[in-house]
């Protein structure tokens, strides 16, 4: 029955996505963003989420996608996107991997962690993943905060004016789906404006967190929308 629910779920916003690319052809949602280069640390602190990635001390490299969802006019409250790419370097030869990680403007609390939230400002939104990971031990919902600086609004061109050549801090967490919010690294991002973020792209259900697994309901409910939002204006399914 849940299997059938999800995939209920996932046709139906496969359905919704196909009506608005008619309009925006390039991103349904989303459609104008920010890049961001930066790099995140993962903390020694002693916690256990039963996902590798998280549990594990260390850092790398990010790449970054700020935008808004549906594209309200500067000033008004919009849903915040914000994708991060994890890079992890291998050793030898060998070509870095990469993790793609998908926040949205939510509340904090639980069931609000689980709510689209509209925001005014970027420093005083929560930001989450609402979709579970599969860790060792049971689903791992992921969030981030705003540590500094204070009072970066959600319009893009504002974000770009307050930001600057500052570097914009993100406290990392995970918890359970019910549970407490449990700090485990920081993620220190800077605008890049002369790299393309048009053709940037990141997709969760193609590139997990490492380390961590997904549920089949989630990816039911995803992929659906994620494959037609990859596909190119004039691409046949």
């Amino acid at each position: 029955m849940a299997g059938l629910a999800s995939s209920a779920i996932g046709k139906g916003f496969e359905v919704l996505f196909r009506g608005i690319k008619h309009v925006r052809r390039h991103r349904p949602i989303h459609s104008r963003g920010l890049r961001l280069d930066g790099a995140v640390t993962v903390h020694d602190h002693g916690l256990s989420s039963g996902i590798a990635w998280i549990d594990q001390p260390g850092g790398g490299t990010a790449t970054a996608r700020l935008s808004r969802s549906a594209g309200t006019p500067d000033g008004l409250p919009d849903i915040v996107g914000l994708a991060v790419r994890f890079h992890h370097p291998e050793a030898g030869p060998a070509p870095s991997t990469f993790s793609d990680i998908l926040l949205s403007s939510t509340g904090w609390s639980f069931p609000g962690r689980f709510v689209l939230v509209p925001r005014l400002s970027i420093s005083r939104a929560p930001l989450g993943t609402m979709m579970p990971y599969r860790g060792d031990t049971g689903p791992v919902v992921l969030g981030a905060r705003t540590i500094a600086p204070a009072g970066l609004p959600s319009s893009l061109r504002g974000f770009t004016r307050s930001l600057g050549e500052a570097p914009w801090q993100l406290g990392l967490y995970f918890a359970t789906p019910r549970g407490r919010w449990q700090h485990f690294g920081t993620l220190t991002l800077r605008l890049n404006p002369d790299a393309e973020e048009k053709d940037l792209r990141f997709d969760a259900v193609l590139h997990p967190l490492a380390g961590a697994g997904t549920y089949e309901w989630a990816r039911k409910v995803r992929e659906p929308s994620y494959a037609l939002s990859r596909r190119e204006p004039g691409d046949s399914p």
